[in-house]
């Protein structure tokens, strides 16, 4: 998948530039085949992205710009350590960092799933919700995506309360948009062009 995305707390949002992210996600999956911890790299990415998710103070971290780089890097480092994360993903939080590119480290991490996913031939769906879907409603959805013939499929969620209702699925470059926030638009201009 080309786009990059960051993350809130219930779910998935699209942000970011995609050719910088994307070449950071590569570099790691390089990195982590090369020495045969893809899968724990892969798993470790992935809590990384949870622990940036679920931590208010982490996101401010990474978003402030006055944030001294070696500050920010000891300070990630310690936090991420005392986590349990290994040195490969260490390493590349602390190449990011001194990079200058702490804002796009959720974008990267999110690249890089998308990366493990299209590798391991796994179709991302993102889909996006006015409320966090329940479980059986995820089990519905998955349902019927493999009806419409995406077997296996890895579902991205986050929720967008501007929606109002409904929901919009995308998958690669389709989008499938039933949410109440595009029907009331579209009613909007259907009713203008009728005057």
């Amino acid at each position: 998948m080309a786009s990059a995305q960051t993350s809130q707390s219930s779910g998935n949002t699209i942000s970011t530039g995609g050719g910088l992210v994307d070449r950071y996600a590569a570099a790691l999956y390089a990195h982590a085949a090369d020495q045969h911890q893809l899968d724990l790299v892969v798993e470790q990415v992935d809590a990384l992205g949870r622990l940036i998710d679920e931590s208010a103070d982490l996101k401010r971290l990474l978003r402030s710009p006055l944030i001294d780089v070696n500050t920010a890097q000891k300070a990630l480092r310690a936090a991420l350590e005392a986590q349990g994360f290994g040195k490969i993903v260490l390493d590349f939080v602390g190449v990011v960092v001194s990079n200058r590119r702490m804002g796009a480290l959720r974008g990267v991490i999110t690249a890089f799933a998308a990366l493990v996913a299209a590798k391991r031939g796994v179709i991302v769906a993102e889909v996006s919700t006015a409320h966090p879907l329940t479980e059986v409603q995820e089990q519905q959805l998955r349902a019927r995506l493999i009806e419409a013939g995406y077997g296996n499929v890895n579902i991205v969620k986050r929720v967008e309360p501007a929606l109002l209702g409904g929901l919009v699925v995308r998958i690669g470059a389709r989008l499938f948009d039933s949410s109440l926030k595009s029907r009331l638009q579209r009613l909007q201009y259907a009713m203008k062009g009728a005057v």
